[in-house]
């Protein structure tokens, strides 16, 4: 059998597994607001400060300070079935995935009928999947799992924005915004083998970092009934430490490594707002996510024992950019309820390298929300959007299988994946 060699999938999985929850590793849950309305004229609407986390420029449409925290709680459904090589079948996974909480936190605060200024605390990127059991198991006793396919990997990240707008007249306001990004992440392959050990770890990181980007956004206000908002969100070349130990077969021994380098995608989304009557607005969004900056995954510094290893390259992906579209509703009932709803189509971001660990496919979205006025002052905000992936049969080639004695081909791998979520959101507002 060929050894796991280090360079193959190893820990470019960390940042880019299964995200049921938007293309790639993208999340959205920034919101109740969003939620509800499938996050369409999200850069806009403005209804209340969670704006801040879409469009800065959208604090110049606050003429009182307000605060907005909210809680998102999203049941992720990942399944990885039929994986076999050649007529060996080592079965699936049903539930691969963990439910989220996601939390949220905003204020928007303007200075005059000019400046304004606002604090948030939200996530963009996040994923969790787990293969483990895949990895467990020996077909016949004797025949290992893609073991460098298989595994855990968990990753979390929180955005710290400070932003400030600028009212330039009735019509026009800009902003801009500067986002501090932490993220940790797990990651673990490995698992039985039929030898002596009875196991092999390949590779086991525990890492977390801090990386800086921003965003800068502007709005056009026809009039208070129609307006557009348009935002761009420059995220960076994410740089994570701590504990990174890849397997050598070479060495036959693990190479510690200090850092991992993961290029994050940059946000792009332009929003209109239309107040039909007085109680309907009709609102949509267009966003494109640069995946294709997702190219390649690296390790630094290296060593193994006194020897130095220095940098090396783990994965080179072949991503696309990635659209979500957006429409949505919202129906003024009375005085004390608002409802909303809205549709999102979102593109899947793997073109022509599929992976087991990265379930992705094309999704749609189907939510609905309402507000309910607790006083003139005091809302809470209600959202549900069920999230449904497609079927995507792949192959993977894995090198850990490779040379297996059961006929020609050992290293494809073949598998079936679906990926949907359910989220339940709620959020407080309060108007100062």
């Amino acid at each position: 059998m060929k050894p796991f060699n280090k360079t193959i999938l190893a820990v470019a999985v960390t940042l880019a597994s299964s995200q049921t929850m938007a293309a790639g590793f993208l999340l959205n849950a920034q919101s109740a607001t969003g939620v509800g309305r499938a996050f369409a004229g999200d850069a806009v609407i403005a209804d209340n400060a969670s704006v801040l986390a879409r469009n800065p420029a959208a604090m110049a449409l606050f003429d009182k300070k307000q605060l907005s925290m909210g809680l998102n709680y999203a049941d992720v459904e990942v399944t990885v079935s039929d994986v076999y090589i050649n007529e060996i079948d080592y079965g699936g996974v049903d539930d691969a995935a963990d439910a989220k909480i996601i939390p949220n936190f905003y204020y928007v605060s303007p200075v005059n009928d000019k400046f304004a200024y606002g604090v948030a605390l939200f996530s963009n990127f996040g994923t969790g999947t787990d293969t483990t059991d895949l990895s467990t198991q020996l077909v016949d006793g004797t025949l290992p799992a893609p073991l460098d396919l298989l595994g855990k990997t968990e990753v979390t990240t929180l955005n710290f924005n400070l932003s400030a707008s600028y009212r330039f007249n009735d019509h026009f306001s800009v902003g801009a915004g500067l986002d501090m990004i932490y993220g940790e992440g797990t990651l673990t392959r490995g698992g039985t083998v039929p030898t002596q050990a009875g196991s092999i770890e390949l590779v086991d990181v525990d890492a977390d970092g801090v990386a800086f980007g921003g965003i800068i956004g502007a709005v056009y206000e026809i009039n208070a009934d129609h307006r557009f908002g348009m935002s761009y969100r420059f995220s960076p070349d994410f740089k994570a430490s701590g504990d990174i130990n890849i397997y050598n077969s070479q060495a036959q021994a693990a190479v510690a490594f200090d850092e991992i380098n993961i290029p994050l995608p940059d946000i792009f989304q332009v929003a209109g707002f239309h107040q039909l009557t007085d109680k309907f607005a009709l609102h949509y969004t267009a966003q494109l996510t640069t995946w294709g900056d997702f190219h390649e995954l690296t390790v630094n510094d290296g060593t193994l024992g006194p020897v130095s290893v220095g940098s090396s390259s783990l994965k080179t992906y072949a991503w696309d950019d990635s659209w979500l579209f957006s429409v949505g509703g919202t129906y003024s009932l009375n005085n004390t309820w608002t409802l909303r709803a809205g549709f999102m189509a979102d593109e899947g971001v793997v073109g022509e390298l599929s992976s087991i660990s990265i379930p992705d496919s094309d999704r749609k979205w189907y939510t609905a929300g309402a507000t309910y006025a607790l006083s003139t002052n005091t809302s809470i905000d209600f959202g549900i959007a069920v999230v449904r992936g497609e079927d995507v049969h792949l192959i993977e080639n894995s090198s850990f299988t490779d040379e297996l004695p059961i006929g020609p081909n050992t290293g494809l791998v073949n598998a079936t994946t679906r990926s949907n979520a359910t989220y339940y959101s709620m959020q407080y507002n309060y108007t100062f």
